[in-house]
């Protein structure tokens, strides 16, 4: 093996490890070389058990700990926001919701800014100051440990405040998502949060881009079909389409 091919795989292993996922497409962009060579790579690695290869890109093998959040920022950053923003044409005007943590989520809020009368719980810093300027917005923060590093508000004392609500929507985003539809997250402080949204929310949307198929965070948060409506960006595996259709599980790819 030549050194360039040695750098080339060690970039590669790189970006796949601080991203968690990435496509053969983006992989190629950033080395500048052809997607086929970066699959010959992937192949290659993958049989080292240097990483997991996939259909259209490759995932690190075994992530114990959520990317970064200034990372999530700009990772798939159009496919969030076209996620959000079609997420948000389903608000109307005057609804109440839960918006919980994430870049999706963050996304999303980001697209609510012009609706009137909106009234929002939250356990997301970054969420409740997007929301700031909207027109006749009420926010509501919850209580609870802050998070520095991304804005989140966990802990028991979040749960219990979003347990004293009601709201018309649920937003949540999440970490991965199983091959059976099992809604998995990193954190297990975030997961009561997410649960106690899904209880208390008349309608509940899943924001969350292709890449979170190929994530397995090991905290339980709940099941897919157990939404209203799933928001995506691109068609999801054929046993998870099968899930949402039997379950009237409302599909939205953006």
């Amino acid at each position: 093996m030549t050194q360039a091919v040695q750098q080339r795989r060690f970039r590669i292993l790189k970006l796949v490890q601080q991203h968690g996922y990435a496509t053969s497409e983006d992989l190629a962009r950033e080395l500048n070389v052809t997607v086929q060579t970066v699959r010959r790579d992937v192949n290659t690695m993958a049989a080292q058990g240097l990483l997991a290869r996939h259909h259209g890109g490759a995932s690190s093998l075994s992530p114990s700990e959520n990317i970064s959040y200034s990372d999530r920022q700009i990772l798939n950053l159009r496919e969030k926001e076209a996620i959000g923003r079609n997420a948000a044409q389903a608000i109307p005007n005057g609804a109440s919701l839960f918006i919980n943590i994430g870049t999706t989520t963050e996304a999303f809020a980001q697209s609510l800014r012009t609706h009137k009368a909106l009234r929002v719980i939250t356990n997301n810093i970054h969420v409740a100051t997007l929301l700031a300027p909207a027109p006749e917005c009420s926010l509501i923060i919850t209580g609870g440990h802050v998070r520095l590093r991304d804005g989140g508000i966990v802990g028991p004392t979040a749960a219990a405040m979003i347990e004293q609500y009601r709201a018309d929507f649920g937003v949540i985003g999440i970490s991965g998502i199983d091959e059976d539809g099992t809604l998995l997250d990193f954190d297990a402080d975030e997961i009561n949060a997410a649960q106690a949204i899904l209880r208390n929310a008349r309608t509940v949307f899943l924001l969350a881009d292709h890449t979170k198929f190929r994530r397995r965070p090991m905290a339980r948060v709940g099941h897919i079909t157990q939404v209203n409506a799933f928001y995506t960006d691109q068609p999801p595996p054929a046993n998870i389409r099968a899930l949402l259709k039997e379950h009237d599980v409302k599909l939205h790819i953006a």
